[in-house]
């Protein structure tokens, strides 16, 4: 990439740049790399390299289809819904997810997400962030993804939207019974560490 400045371009401007010289493709990737493949992680509870594998299917996607991308949409949630989409894809054509695995929360994601839920401040920090993935791993794909996407990838209920292909309102709806399922859990569950 010598030669190449993508720190001062938008995403829009590599995107346009990126169909004259594939070059400019690589900013892209490296740009999104780490957080799709996090997020990939989160909503799929695929290991570290079916992630990966997702994680290159999803930027061939991507490249595949740069002439398709509206640019009234922000890139951002235009590349997570493509990763959103093919990741419940290959939920389908796996028919069976990997169980056991957690998620891992950062303490900045804990405090982003714990100030919704009350029962939290009631337990000890570091059995509440394994409390919390745990929660998180057992709820339905449609209230998990939503909640990763509003307090762990800190995207908009308009970014939310474009993502799962959901009016603003259902995005509401969805995060509001989320927070409401996920409550009832941690409670249930806050019962084995009091």
């Amino acid at each position: 990439m010598q030669g190449i400045d993508c720190q001062e371009k938008s995403d829009e401007e590599l995107v346009r740049l990126a169909s004259e010289n594939q070059s400019y493709f690589l900013c892209i990737m490296k740009r999104h790399e780490e957080r799709l493949f996090r997020y990939i992680r989160r909503i799929s509870n695929f290991s570290f390299e079916e992630a990966e594998d997702i994680l290159q299917e999803v930027f061939i996607k991507v490249y595949q289809n740069l002439n398709s991308y509206d640019p009234s949409l922000k890139f951002s949630s235009w590349i997570y819904r493509i990763t959103h989409n093919h990741v419940i894809s290959s939920f389908r054509k796996l028919k069976s997810r990997a169980e056991g695995q957690v998620f891992e929360i950062t303490e900045e994601e804990f405090n982003n997400i714990s100030g919704e839920f009350d029962v939290l401040k009631e337990v000890d920090a570091q059995l509440n962030k394994e409390l919390l993935g745990k929660v998180l791993n057992q709820l339905e794909p449609k209230y998990r993804d939503v909640l990763v996407l509003k307090f762990l990838e800190e995207r908009d209920y308009k970014e939310i939207s474009d993502i799962i292909k959901k009016p603003m309102g259902t995005v509401a709806t969805l995060i509001n019974r989320a927070k409401k399922k996920m409550e009832k859990e941690i409670e249930s569950q806050n019962i084995q560490f009091k």
